[in-house]
């Protein structure tokens, strides 16, 4: 079935409305003529799609390494800015093949083209049927230009060139004209039958010995950030190989993982029941796990529908999922049609643990991206600077218009880079000027104008948890929370093919499950972010959230529980630094009041294949110490602070597009209030 027909297929559900079921035929239709970019202006990180499809995560860093030094050898003496503004002229695919260095891994083939000739590099793919589509990269050794044609599409290397193509063993390909059979890439083999049953909706993996994945009909072939293929639903039939297959099921971080081998005869059927182990039951204690941050589309391998949603967030027991409308390189809003449809209402598989809204994400590669959960309308503008577009107006303006309309909101994926506690604000600053770094989250945080910051995400976690310490010293308050950024319309792409929910954000909620009570529950700080493992805070017997009002020199209590088999350490921390440290499962010190402060509990581990960033880690928001009315201002997070306005102001003179002295104007007024904002705690302390 081609993408165009899948499109099709898919739109024939009856309970579609009209308008979302037509856009999802016009994604098809790009998905069909475009390929994985829909078309989308290639920016660097959408001219990165493909390569992120093939290459392991790990090797990424080595990626871009390799990306910043031949920028540099062409463009000699300039800055890490300039070279960053330029990400889009390498050749990926070349990069890809000299990242790689000759390893192929998952399902990559190769073709080596040399002077003595052409050669397949594959492990076969085993098939039950008519052979898929498969990555070949076409790596050219030969020092002059080569001609290579894939289906019909024509394509001339230069010396030492690659091409990353789809294929399949029935494709025609030929090298300057000649042939070369493609047959070795897949394998036919005799075919049983499966069925899967657990009792409710989970996430099931089967797969071979080699790391093959099998899927129900009709079932997108998801991999997670470890490789690991999934899918979700309950009582399922597939077409497997007649072999010795692993099966897993689990349901989201609350459950555990069964697992078992399963030996078939050809044309077997088998019925497998297989149950995971409940290991927390949030819900029944008032706690609700979130996921602020996901894609139904955004370009991809496949089109997704609202019933992919359904099945992902029942097979994850996720309770809470917000489903953003947001635009990727270009003017086009993904999911528009859903926003304008359902705004305002639940979801229509929304239940009493399970709720679903469509949200928003406003767009800046300079400034940050934001989510919005929740909102009562669609905004009038969704994005600033793109194809273009001026940097202008400031996030700060579709903020006040999302919170008007009563949507909770927090920035999203922070900050990409590593970060030490003692870094100057320079370091996230200032490298690359469009990554879309969280960089007017310190000035929307000091006017009051978001809620939450997504400290768990597929960014760098533990620079985003120091700024977010700094923030919260600075006398901000603002809620941890969790957004995963999973990407629904994508099946093989690290994190963001990952499943929603491999991080949360936990919401202590007063009455019954709403987006309102959520919502309520999140801007009160009544939250910790997790990978997994379950924490827990009291201070002087308060949760998260709360505020203490306390007399210099009293001593209150401090304890902390975790319960996770990845953690390593738990700490405690305020805003002088980490006040006590176990490598246990709970944690008990006594706080001397002598200023204002602070008080939150961590979690770091190792690598977990619950996690999906390679840690294991979670953080609550704090428990807020006034001393007579008093909140903190530790006078080095807000110095620190006002460092990062001024380098965001450099920043917004050198690299914003903006088209008049007044919208530069309008950034450094906004700019101003927040000063203003952080000299006032300063004369406070």
């Amino acid at each position: 079935m081609t993408a165009r027909e899948a499109g099709e297929a898919m739109c024939d559900d009856p309970m579609l409305p009209a308008t979302v079921a037509a856009a999802l035929r016009e994604y098809g239709g790009l998905l069909g003529e475009h390929g994985i970019t829909w078309g989308e202006p290639e920016i660097h990180y959408v001219k990165l799609f493909k390569v992120r499809a093939v290459l392991p995560p790990e090797l990424m860093d080595r990626f871009w390494g390799l990306a910043f030094t031949r920028l540099a050898e062409r463009h000699p003496g300039a800055s890490s800015m300039e070279l960053g503004a330029r990400l889009r002229e390498p050749d990926y695919d070349v990069l890809l093949r000299d990242t790689l260095e000759g390893r192929l891994p998952g399902s990559l083939a190769a073709l080596r083209i040399a002077d003595e000739g052409v050669r397949l590099e594959c492990t076969p793919r085993p098939v039950l049927g008519p052979p898929p589509k498969v990555p070949l990269l076409i790596d050219s050794w030969r020092d002059g230009p080569v001609a290579v044609e894939v289906d019909g599409v024509r394509r001339e290397l230069r010396g030492a060139g690659a091409w990353l193509a789809e294929v399949a063993a029935g494709s025609e390909l030929t090298v300057d004209g000649m042939p070369v059979s493609l047959s070795r890439l897949a394998r036919t083999v005799p075919s049983a039958r499966l069925r899967l049953s657990a009792g409710f909706p989970c996430r099931w993996s089967v797969f071979g010995a080699d790391g093959h994945g099998w899927f129900p009909d009709g079932a997108p072939h998801r991999h997670d950030f470890h490789g690991l293929p999934y899918f979700h639903g309950d009582d399922l039939v597939l077409d497997v190989p007649a072999d010795t297959l692993t099966v897993t099921v689990t349901r989201g971080m609350e459950y555990g993982e069964a697992l078992t081998a399963v030996t078939l005869a050809p044309g077997e059927e088998r019925t497998l029941r297989l149950t995971p182990r409940r290991v927390h039951d949030a819900a029944a204690r008032g706690w609700y796990g979130g996921d602020m941050h996901v894609h139904l589309n955004w370009a991809g391998d496949r089109v997704a529908a609202p019933a992919d949603a359904a099945a992902v967030q029942l097979g994850e027991d996720l309770h809470v999922l917000n489903l953003l409308a947001g635009n990727v390189s270009g003017a086009r809003v993904y999911d528009r049609e859903a926003l304008d449809h359902w705004v305002g209402a639940d979801l229509p598989w929304s239940d009493g643990t399970h709720v679903a809204r469509m949200g928003v994400e406003y767009r800046n590669d300079l400034l940050g991206h934001v989510y919005a959960f929740a909102p009562a309308k669609p905004p009038e503008r969704f994005h600033t600077g793109f194809e273009g577009e001026a940097d202008w107006p400031p996030n700060a303006d579709a903020l006040r218009e999302l919170r008007q309309s009563g949507a909770l909101l927090g920035y999203s994926h922070p900050f990409g880079l590593p970060l030490a506690e003692d870094d100057p604000p320079r370091r996230l600053v200032r490298p690359v000027a469009r990554n879309c770094s969280a960089r007017e989250l310190v000035v929307d945080a000091a006017l009051g104008l978001v809620d939450s910051l997504d400290v768990l995400t597929h960014a760098h976690i533990g620079a985003t948890a120091i700024v977010y310490r700094r923030l919260l010293g600075a006398g901000n308050r603002l809620a941890v929370s969790a957004g995963t950024d999973t990407m629904l319309s994508f099946t093989h792409l690290d994190r963001q093919s990952s499943p929603p929910g491999w991080a949360r954000v936990y919401a202590r909620v007063e009455g019954a499950l709403s987006a309102a009570s959520f919502a309520d529950a999140v801007r009160r700080g009544r939250t910790f972010a997790t990978t997994g493992p379950w924490l827990e805070l009291s201070v002087d017997g308060q949760e998260p959230g709360a505020v203490l009002d306390l007399a210099l020199g009293s001593e209150v209590g401090v304890t902390a529980r975790v319960v996770g088999a990845e953690v390593s350490e738990l700490r405690l921390r305020t805003a002088d630094g980490v006040l006590a440290v176990s490598e246990g499962q709970s944690l008990t010190a006594s706080l001397r009041v002598s200023s204002p402060t602070y008080v939150l509990a961590e979690v770091v581990g190792g690598p977990s294949p619950r996690s999906m960033t390679g840690e294991t880690y979670a953080l609550t928001s704090p428990v807020y110490v006034e001393v007579e009315g008093a909140g903190v201002a530790r006078h080095e997070d807000v110095r620190w602070c006002l460092d990062w306005l001024d380098e965001l102001e450099e920043l917004l003179r050198e690299h914003a597009v903006l088209r008049t002295p007044e919208q530069l104007g309008d950034h450094l007024g906004l700019l101003e209030r927040a000063r203003e904002v952080y000299r006032a705690r300063l004369r406070a302390t």
